[in-house]
């Protein structure tokens, strides 16, 4: 069982508390929703997270490693936060080949299947630049699961997608909960939050405020 530990996490940016005192722990096989306002903390709280942005203060450990010193990052970790690096001009699955030569953990047939379960045609010639706005969702979605994560951090995953694409992605989020991954989400989808989740936080001004 993995788990992850937040401990008193503060970060300040000139002078502009981002998030203050956050404590969490967090486990392998649970979905975690994180609720809030625009600015209140939520996809910093990610970024922490994710080896993005080192906090003030505080610490983030992983199975006892401490992160931003033992650790430069998780190890086994899928994100979408805000918007991934992509190459217009490839086609989608050219840019998922090209990320999982990073690691080398996966090849051909996990980059077609991720694909295939977010809806998008692993053959389909058409580079990203003419993806629509749904279709790079999708594909950040993919590129976020292809590699079988054992921490998946999901800033608002369904927003952009229509209603059957949004079904695939909650179908995704709980075919990886049973997989074991430990997953985070924030959502301005109440319903994703109500359905997904097994625990919820509310955010505000950088605070964690307990559950709604």
């Amino acid at each position: 069982m993995s788990v992850l530990k937040i401990d008193n996490v503060c970060k300040t940016i000139k002078d502009q508390v981002i998030l203050e005192n956050i404590s969490l722990e967090l486990q392998s096989g649970d979905v975690y929703g994180l609720i809030g306002r625009n600015g209140s903390g939520k996809t910093m709280l990610l970024r922490s997270i994710a080896g993005l942005m080192k906090p003030t203060s505080g610490t983030i450990t992983y199975n006892g490693k401490l992160l931003y010193k033992d650790l430069s990052f998780l190890p086994s970790i899928g994100i979408v936060i805000e918007n991934i690096d992509l190459y217009p001009e490839f086609t989608g699955f050219d840019n998922l080949m090209m990320l999982s030569r990073v690691k080398g953990t996966i090849g051909k047939s996990e980059v077609e299947n991720a694909l295939k379960r977010v809806g998008l045609d692993p053959h389909d010639k058409r580079t990203v630049r003419k993806y629509s706005l749904g279709m790079r969702k999708k594909l950040s979605i993919a590129q976020a699961i292809m590699e079988m994560p054992d921490v998946i951090l999901l800033d608002e995953p369904t927003s952009a997608l229509d209603e059957q694409s949004v079904d695939d992605i909650r179908r995704i989020i709980k075919e990886e909960k049973e997989r074991g991954a430990l997953i985070i989400i924030t959502s301005h989808n109440s319903d994703d939050i109500s359905i997904l989740c097994d625990k919820i936080y509310k955010m505000e001004n950088g605070k964690i405020r307990g559950n709604p």
